[in-house]
């Protein structure tokens, strides 16, 4: 079983930048799809972008491409979310996922592990 815990979340700027982190346990994920996902209050859980190895180009929603960034850090058992120019659109809590399953989805019913989540709000 994977452990996921993320972390970096805050209150940002719009135009701002944060960095989200998510630590994986208990397994390697080295092998693993990983993904984030996002959820605002009232909405659906929405995915992000997800990465299946440090070796193979990520994927992006298009609301996010160009300003995101997801990287995966098998030494470390570890996957960032790089964010930049920051809306209040992208005010959400954010969910790092995991699955060992070979390829990736952004269906949120194909991940077997999930973080509590780190919520990132953005406001003037």
């Amino acid at each position: 079983e994977v452990r996921l815990v993320e972390s970096g979340g805050g209150l940002v700027q719009p135009g701002g930048s944060l960095r989200l982190y998510c630590a994986a346990s208990g397994h390697s994920i080295k092998s693993h799809c990983m993904s984030w996902f996002r959820q605002s209050p009232g909405k659906e859980r929405e995915w992000v972008a997800y990465i299946s190895s440090a070796y193979t180009a990520p994927y992006y929603a298009r609301s996010v491409q160009g300003r995101f960034t997801i990287s995966k850090d098998d030494a470390n058992n570890s996957v960032a979310l790089e964010m930049s120019s920051l809306q209040p659109e992208d005010t959400a809590m954010y969910y790092c996922a995991a699955d060992p399953s070979e390829g990736c989805s952004r269906q949120s019913s194909y991940y077997s592990f999930w973080g509590q989540g780190t919520q990132v709000t953005v406001s003037a």
